[in-house]
């Protein structure tokens, strides 16, 4: 059986986990689209000239500033910068638990749903919005992991979501496996504790 919605119920009630032991904040909005009769994600392929991980896929996000009155208003600040979204125009269910990156990075997750329209990217920072489909990213043949030795955490697992000429991978693909698990049947292959890194 074809998944081709994804239940936010338990996104909802999601108790997340904060983490607090890295330099900097930083918070994304993985954008749901209901697109003929299907729940798609909205992710951003990051500028090639961009210092920090160049041509990856990634929800739409960024740093902490200090005038952000909420970790909620830095995602959804971020996500009109880069494409466009107006605040208000985003439906947030919920959050999903912090992650880290190789970058110094707590970066706090939130999911919401937004209108099917066209977006307009920031060329500065945006190479292309993509529309994935839940069917395509809940595709066994689609998906892989390996371990990889990290330099502050020993052992970590990498997720890939092959779609097209697209990969989901890196911190995006830890935050998609979590919201496929919370919102379909998928369950990753392999992980190591989602607390460790």
């Amino acid at each position: 059986m074809t998944i081709r919605r994804l239940d936010l119920d338990p996104v909802a009630a999601h108790e997340p986990v904060s983490i607090d032991d890295q330099p900097y904040d930083a918070a994304v909005l993985a954008p749901v689209i209901d697109r003929s009769g299907e729940d798609h994600l909205l992710f951003t392929r990051r500028a090639d000239h961009l210092g920090e991980h160049p041509g990856q896929m990634s929800f739409p996000g960024g740093g902490a500033e200090p005038h952000d009155g909420s970790i909620l208003e830095t995602a959804l600040r971020e996500a009109n910068e880069e494409i466009g979204l107006t605040p208000e125009s985003a439906d947030v269910v919920g959050q999903l638990d912090d992650i880290r990156t190789v970058t110094e990075y707590a970066v706090t997750p939130f999911v919401g749903r937004i209108p099917d329209r066209t977006y307009d990217p920031d060329e500065r920072e945006v190479a292309e919005i993509v529309l994935l489909p839940v069917s395509a990213l809940l595709d066994p043949d689609n998906y892989e992991y390996e371990h990889r030795e990290h330099p502050y955490y020993g052992e970590i697992v990498i997720h890939y979501f092959h779609v097209g000429e697209h990969t989901v991978w890196g911190a995006t693909g830890r935050i998609l496996v979590q919201l496929l698990e919370l919102t379909t049947p998928f369950e990753a292959s392999e992980r190591l504790e989602r607390s460790r890194y």
